[in-house]
C-alpha cells in the first residue's frame, strides 16, 4: 500500500492527502456536479455531505469540506478512504477489466530455446527478432531483452513467446523469472509488436513463396502435411527455400525455436529425409538445413 500523509493548507477549509508517486497528469477539479462515473476515490469521498469541492493534481488530493465539521474528527477517516481507493485505482480513474493471460513454459528441441505459451492469441502470425538491436517496433522483445541479459533472440507467433538464451544461464535457473515477467507484463496491457507480422511466411519469402515447380509442389506439400505441424508444435517452423533437382537435394529453411538448434540436423537427417525419401524416392536423397 503506498503511504499517504496529511498536510494541511493555507486554506483552513482545505487537507492535502499526499501520496509517494505522481497520481495523474495534469489535474482534476471536481464538484458535486461533476461526471465522476470513472472516478472511485471522487464517489468514496463525496458519500461524506461536508465534502464539498476535490482537487487531483501530481501527488496529491485536495479535500474542501464545509464549516460544519472539524478536521479532527474526520481527517483519519477520508484518509483510510485515500489509500484504500489508490490500491485499487493507482491512477485515479477506474481500471478497466484485464484480460487474463495463462502462460505456461514448454521446452523445445533446442535446449537453449524456451517456448511460454499463453491461454489467448498473442497475433496473426508472426514476428522474429535475431538480437536486441533488432527489437525496435516489437515493444514485448525490447522489454524481454532489456530484462533478461541473456536472452539471444525472440520470436512470436500465433499464441506463444520462443525465447533463446545464451550459455550463461541455464533454464532451470530462470524459466519461473521469464515466464512470469512475460505474464505480467501481458496482463499490464503490454504492447506486443507495433510492426506487421509475417503470416507464417519468413525473411525469404520471395525465395520459398515463389511459383513452384511441380517437384517443389509435392515436396512442399509432403513438409506442410507431416512435419510443420510437430515443427510448430516445438516454437518454430520449417519451410523448403531451394530444391536441387540435379543432386536431388531440398534445402529447409529453420526459424523458431528450430533456428540454430543443435538437434536440427539430426532431425532432418533422421526424420525428414527419410519422410521424403520415403513419398517421394525419385526428387529427394539429401536434406540441408539454413537457419533463419
Amino acid at each position: 500500500m503506498h503511504t499517504i500523509l496529511i498536510e494541511p493548507t493555507e486554506n483552513p477549509k482545505v487537507m492535502k492527502f499526499v501520496a509517494d508517486y505522481n497520481l495523474i497528469p495534469g489535474s482534476l477539479e471536481l464538484d458535486r456536479d461533476s461526471d465522476i462515473s470513472e472516478i472511485p476515490l471522487a464517489q468514496e469521498l463525496f458519500n461524506y455531505p461536508f465534502v464539498e469541492r476535490i482537487f487531483i493534481t501530481a501527488n496529491f488530493v485536495a479535500v474542501a469540506k464545509q464549516d460544519t465539521v472539524e478536521w479532527e474528527h474526520v481527517v483519519e477517516s477520508l484518509k483510510n478512504i485515500v489509500e484504500d481507493e489508490l490500491l485499487a485505482n493507482p491512477r485515479i480513474y477506474l481500471q478497466k477489466r484485464k484480460e487474463m493471460y495463462q502462460i505456461y513454459a514448454e521446452m523445445t528441441p533446442n535446449p537453449n530455446a524456451m517456448k511460454f505459451v499463453s491461454s489467448k492469441l498473442l497475433m496473426e502470425g508472426f514476428v522474429e527478432v535475431k538480437s536486441k538491436d533488432d527489437a525496435e517496433g516489437v515493444p514485448l522483445a525490447q522489454a524481454i531483452f532489456k530484462e533478461f541479459d541473456f536472452a539471444k533472440e525472440v520470436f512470436i507467433s500465433d499464441n506463444f513467446v520462443a525465447v533463446t538464451r545464451d550459455n550463461s544461464v541455464e533454464w532451470h535457473q530462470v524459466m519461473m523469472a521469464v515466464r512470469g515477467f512475460i505474464a505480467e507484463y501481458l496482463q499490464g496491457g503490454g504492447e506486443i509488436s507495433n510492426i506487421e507480422s509475417q503470416k507464417h511466411e519468413n525473411p525469404v519469402e520471395k525465395i520459398i513463396n515463389r511459383d513452384y515447380t511441380d517437384d517443389e509442389q509435392k515436396i512442399s506439400d509432403i513438409l506442410n502435411e507431416y512435419v510443420a505441424p510437430a515443427v510448430e508444435n516445438d516454437g518454430g517452423k520449417i519451410s523448403l527455400m531451394e530444391y536441387d533437382k540435379e543432386n536431388k537435394t531440398a534445402k529447409m529453411l529453420l526459424q523458431g525455436a528450430c533456428s540454430g538448434c543443435p538437434s536440427s540436423t539430426a532431425t532432418l537427417k533422421g526424420g525428414i529425409e527419410n519422410i521424403l525419401k520415403q513419398f517421394v524416392p525419385d526428387l529427394v536423397e539429401r536434406v540441408e538445413a539454413v537457419n533463419g
